[in-house]
Formats: structure tokens, C-alpha cells, sequence
């Protein structure tokens, strides 16, 4: 029995999924993130290898004929010494397939459809959109990183819900919902102590705020509500930074926050802007590993089953 294999590698996480040729799921795994830009390369590279060690357990990985790598932050891997860190783990992982790199939005577009064309746009830790072309990106929007980009994302909404907390203590307003949870998520009482507490994390962990968002956005939060539509409105205006406004080729949504608020407000965005289909997709690992069976099949290879 030929097996595939597929990797979502983002900034948060790593999901692996094992494939037969009739796209039955038969592993998988789940690790750290694995984007090079916001992990040193070497932890990176090891959460590859512990997501596809999980995903393997149990299988012969001598019978894994193709195997396709979605990242963020694959451009890094143009640097051989990076290369060759993820290609270690690859191997020790027990595969012997080449290690096919794509970009998370190559696999992202995958999840969702079996069309070769269309746009898709990850809103994960971080954010990005691509035109796909013959199942390859041709054009992005976006994925700049935390430091000049990434609006809209988890990592951008919990930096918003930390400055909206620091705006009401400047203020001296009272505080509720949504200020009250990042001072209890950050562990402090007051302004100092959080603009302390914040700067002596790495940046990306702001996007630990992100949840909060979301759950004082159920409450009728003013701070959250507002929060939310704008990050829709910036996911939107990258979306639509790469698609022609005659382009009725499907959009697929991808990444943690488009089970969210966010993610519900940006597909209403995207129907009033764009005449196309609007798929929510969950996990990039699927496309990846539906990728991967292209390779060894062609176009018309089975869709991974849903469980």
C-alpha cells in the first residue's frame, strides 16, 4: 500500500497527515511551529520531524512516495544550511521520498478545492494571500511578517487588544471585557507591568491574545467588535490585492482565526466585494498531502476523506 504525506508548517504549529493513494487518512501528527522566521531553524526543523514522526507511527515510511513540505517562511529554505537542517529531520523521520517544499499557501488553496486557479488566503499567526495559477502561486499579497505586515492576524489582533487595554488605563476608564482579560492572560494589574510584560516575550507571542478577542467579540465587547471588523477589512484588502475585480475563481480561507469571529466577518467581506465561491477551509496538511498524490497520480487523484 503507496502512502503520501503532507505538512502544514506555520508559526504556531505543525500538522502532519499520512495518505493512501485513495485518500484515506491514516496518520497524523501535531507539533510546534515550524516557520524559520519566527523559530530559530533548528527548532524549527524539529517540530517537522516530531509532527511526521507522530503521523508515522504505526507505518512503514519506506512506503511514503511522495511527500510535499507547505510552509510559511519557505523562502528561508533557499538557504542550504536551513535546507539541510529540515532535510535531516526529514530522513530521520524515516522518509526517502524527496522533501517537496511549497509555500502554506500553495497547500492552503489545495485544502479547500481541486481547482488548478484562484486565490487563497491564509489567516493563521500570521497573514498572506496568493494567486494560484496551475496549483502554483503566481502573485501574493501580504506575509511580510510580524515587524512591517501580517495585519489581520491572530498576531495582529492580540497587538491590538493589548494597545486598546493600554488606551483605557492612559485614560483612567473603567475596565471590562476584553482589557480586563489581557491583564489577567499577561498576568498584571497595571500599565507599566503590561507594556513590561509584553516587550519581555518574543513578539509573535502576542498572538496568544488573539482568543481573547474572539470571546469578549461574543460578549458585545465595543473594543473586540471593533477589533474584528477591522481585521476583516484588512484580511479582505489582501485577498483582493491579487485577484481581478472580473476574477470569479474560487477564494479559500485557511488558518486558525477562520473558525472565529474573523473568520465569519471576513467571508461576508469577501461576497460583497468579490462573484466568486468562498470555501472555509481548516488544515493545510490536506492539501499538502493531496499535492503529494497528485505527484504520483495526476489531477484526477482522489480528495482526502474528510476523516
Amino acid at each position: 500500500m503507496d502512502l503520501v504525506v503532507g505538512l502544514d508548517a506555520g508559526g504556531t504549529s505543525t500538522r502532519a497527515l499520512v495518505l493512501d493513494l485513495d485518500g484515506a487518512r491514516l496518520g497524523q501528527g501535531l507539533a510546534g511551529g515550524a516557520n524559520p522566521n519566527s523559530h530559530p531553524p533548528s527548532v524549527a526543523a524539529a517540530h517537522i520531524g516530531e509532527a511526521l514522526t507522530e503521523a508515522l507511527d504505526g507505518l512503514d515510511s519506506r512506503k511514503v512516495r511522495s511527500g510535499v513540505l507547505g510552509m510559511a517562511g519557505a523562502s528561508k529554505l533557499a538557504d542550504p544550511a536551513i535546507f539541510d537542517l529540515f532535510q535531516e529531520a526529514w530522513t530521520h523521520a524515516g522518509l526517502h521520498c524527496p522533501m517537496r517544499v511549497i509555500t502554506d499557501i500553495e497547500a492552503a488553496f489545495a485544502t479547500g478545492t481541486s481547482s488548478p486557479d484562484g486565490t487563497a488566503l491564509v489567516a493563521g499567526t500570521g497573514s498572506i494571500a496568493g494567486r494560484i495559477a496551475g496549483h502554483r502561486m503566481v502573485a501574493q499579497s501580504g506575509g511580510y511578517g510580524w515587524l512591517i505586515g501580517d495585519d489581520g492576524s491572530a498576531f495582529w489582533l492580540g497587538r491590538e487588544a493589548v494597545r486598546a487595554t493600554l488606551k483605557l488605563l492612559d485614560l483612567g476608564a473603567p475596565l471590562e471585557g476584553l482589557a480586563t482579560a489581557v491583564l489577567t492572560a499577561a498576568g498584571v494589574k497595571n500599565r507599566g507591568r503590561l507594556i513590561n510584560a509584553v516587550n519581555d516575550r518574543p513578539p509573535i507571542a502576542l498572538a496568544k491574545f488573539a482568543p481573547l478577542v474572539s470571546s469578549a467579540y461574543h460578549h458585545g465587547d465595543p473594543e473586540a467588535l471593533s477589533i474584528v471588523a477591522h481585521a476583516a477589512r484588512l484580511l479582505a484588502d489582501t485577498a483582493t490585492a491579487v485577484r481581478e475585480p472580473s476574477d470569479t475563481s474560487p477564494i479559500v480561507l485557511v488558518g486558525s482565526l477562520i473558525k472565529t469571529p474573523v473568520g465569519t466577518r471576513l467571508k461576508e467581506e469577501l461576497l460583497a466585494r468579490c462573484s466568486a465561491q468562498v470555501i472555509m477551509a481548516t488544515e493545510g496538511a490536506a492539501g499538502a498531502a493531496w499535492l503529494a498524490a497528485v505527484d504520483v497520480l495526476g489531477p484526477d487523484a482522489p480528495r482526502p476523506n474528510r476523516s
